[in-house]
């Protein structure tokens, strides 16, 4: 089962004042970042090899000593992959990618863990996808069951105990593929594409056409009676639920979904949302707006800001969700765990940051459409062959200037960075764009560095932004995650150069049909 990603382009220099304190040595290290609900300062950190804790509350509740220099490592994680990462009121939750569940909470809450993560489950159970709400937890095992914890005041468990921390109750939902969890209600999706609601609805967020509380899962119906479409994703916040469906339609139900009616901006029942379009959304359990990206890449915002309903569409083409809710909060939102982000790091000793951009030593400069970036010719030659050749060849003493039209220019700017400092930072919005570059530049080291970003974020969501990629500059290293794919039925199970052929032949068709165009 996939988990939508939410974010695809998330940078960790987003997150540069909440992590001021932290030794500069450590920040590239790190691939992918979870902030914990409601708390600017509490997050886990992913590298490589480890995950870490960073803030007084984690750690105080994994019975770590929080350094504001220096994250901490949770050995438990050790040479585990983390896939998901959600949390709730005072509690956290990890899934691995061995199915597996760990949960770590703080005393003052009512989970009967206290100190180190601790596996939920212990026997054979494994689980593909977990959700929180602000004291429960929804958690869907691998053979569509779903099973759930924590309080159960309005129902969001099911059944009619008050509460459930210890043991799992079983919501007799099955062929389910997808969870979500608001504050204090509750979603599943189906296989069959029927969505089931319960829990908390003051505010008409299950989507049944009326207030009342359900204690048992109960379907939701659209407006008309049907769709035409599969629901692709299903997410809740605070009050509300939103469903995206893959023919780019956005509907929600709960507070503040009529975002264009002042005078009852509640939906009962699943309501469009009037934005065309939509590739991705994001909210989060314990907040009143949400956010929608478009597939022309521009975001929307609605819900309740500052006690006052809004609904907008953002200036400034935000890149991401993240980015998107800084405009209305103090540090960005991880509306669960980031996409990755790989940085370059090497330790050449001639790298000299003071080269680069500096208007009082330069001989030479890049125009990028309205902007320039300063250089010095001398060492540009001194750390790569393709400059060496440049400025040793064709072009005379004269030229001091040359316009760049192939790359952007935050790209650019980048590369050049990279050859002064030894850093750089790759993601799925700029890989195209680098391993161009590379190839171009005939510039080996980028191009391994390229090659190992794609490697390891080749997955199921993933694997149509990178096969073309793969099939233009023939990267190696990659048959053996392809083979993962195929045996998760992702790509067929036939000859992987044949899937390869087949892929290139119908993107030559389709450059063939928008040239003809």
């Amino acid at each position: 089962m996939k988990i939508i990603p939410t974010d695809t382009d998330v940078d960790i220099e987003l997150f540069r004042n909440d992590l001021r304190d932290i030794d500069p040595e450590f920040i590239p290290n790190i691939v992918s970042v979870f902030k914990m609900s409601l708390d600017r300062n509490n997050f886990l950190f992913m590298t490589n090899d480890s995950t870490y804790a960073y803030g007084y509350n984690i750690c105080e509740w994994i019975l770590l000593e929080h350094d504001p220099k220096r994250p901490q490592r949770i050995d438990i994680f050790n040479g585990k992959k983390i896939i998901q990462v959600d949390s709730g009121c005072n509690f956290v939750v990890v899934l691995t990618d061995d199915g597996l569940v760990y949960l770590a909470n703080s005393e003052d809450s009512e989970w009967p863990m206290c100190g180190p993560f601790e596996l939920i489950f212990t026997g054979n159970d494994r689980f593909k996808m977990i959700a929180c709400g602000w004291k429960h937890l929804l958690l869907l095992r691998q053979d569509g069951t779903v099973f759930a914890f924590g309080d159960n005041k309005y129902g969001q468990l099911t059944g009619d105990s008050e509460s459930s921390y210890d043991v799992a109750e079983d919501t007799i939902l099955n062929n389910v593929k997808m969870i979500a969890c608001g504050s204090e209600h509750s979603l599943a999706l189906t296989n069959t594409n029927q969505i089931y609601s319960w829990g908390y609805n003051k505010y008409g967020q299950l989507g049944l056409g009326d207030t009342n509380n359900r204690r048992t899962p109960s379907l939701v119906s659209f407006p008309d009676g049907s769709i035409n479409s599969q629901i692709k994703n299903i997410v809740a916040g605070d009050n509300h639920s939103l469903f995206l469906l893959e023919d780019g339609q956005i509907f929600g139900c709960g507070y503040g979904q009529r975002p264009i009616n002042d005078k009852n901006p509640n939906a009962k029942v699943p309501t469009k949302i009037p934005i065309e379009n939509v590739q991705s959304m994001a909210c989060k359990n314990y907040l009143d707006f949400s956010f929608a990206l478009d597939h022309s890449s521009h975001y929307y915002q609605w819900g309740k800001f500052n006690k006052e309903l809004v609904f907008e569409k953002l200036d400034g083409q935000p890149t991401s969700f993240s980015v998107a809710s800084v405009k209305k909060c103090v540090s960005p939102v991880t509306f669960g765990l980031t996409s990755t982000f790989y940085t370059y790091k090497s330790y050449d000793p001639t790298s000299i940051i003071g080269l680069l951009d500096n208007p009082d030593n330069y001989d030479f400069e890049f125009i990028i459409g309205d902007k320039r970036i300063l250089a010095c010719k001398c060492f540009l030659k001194m750390a790569s062959k393709f400059y060496s050749r440049m400025f040793s060849g064709a072009w005379q003493e004269s030229n001091n200037r040359v316009v760049i039209d192939a790359y952007s220019y935050d790209v650019y700017y980048s590369y050049l960075r990279m050859l002064h400092t030894g850093q750089m930072q790759i993601n799925q919005s700029n890989i195209a764009e680098f391993i161009d570059l590379a190839n171009c530049y005939n510039d080996d080291q980028l191009m391994k560095h390229c090659q190992i970003f794609i490697r390891m974020n080749l997955n199921e969501g993933t694997l149509l932004t990178y096969l073309p990629l793969i099939e233009k500059y023939k990267l190696d290293g990659m048959n053996d995650k392809l083979v993962e794919l195929t045996i998760k039925d992702v790509i067929p199970k036939n000859n992987i150069t044949k899937f390869l052929e087949l892929f290139s032949e119908q993107q030559s068709c389709k450059r063939k049909k928008i040239d003809d165009n």
